[in-house]
């Protein structure tokens, strides 16, 4: 399993446009195939930052969704308006919090 985290911001006017865009999207991806989780919740709205975070079964999932047309055009239209800062994780131990 990969676990994708980290924090995206915006300009806090675009904030709201941003959220509606990246839910949108969000919802085609969570039903891709390979994709576990797919979320995003705003951190802090006066410096438009949110935390990110998602899980694939594999790389070839993640990658897909990379790829996939409305990733790219999503992508393409918050270049320049997004800063990102973004991990990829190796999971290979999955257990309950409190194992």
């Amino acid at each position: 399993m990969l676990i994708v985290t980290g924090y995206v911001q915006v300009e806090p006017t675009e904030l709201a446009q941003f959220c509606n865009e990246f839910s949108a999207l969000a919802t085609a991806t969570r039903r891709r195939s390979g994709n576990l989780s797919y979320s995003a919740a705003v951190d802090d709205p006066q410096d438009g930052r949110l935390l990110v975070v998602e899980q694939w079964e594999d790389q070839a999932s993640l990658s897909a969704h990379l790829e996939a047309a409305d990733t790219v055009a999503f992508v393409d239209r918050w270049r320049g308006r997004m800063l990102g800062n973004i991990e990829k994780y190796d999971a290979s131990n999955k257990r309950g919090l409190m194992d």
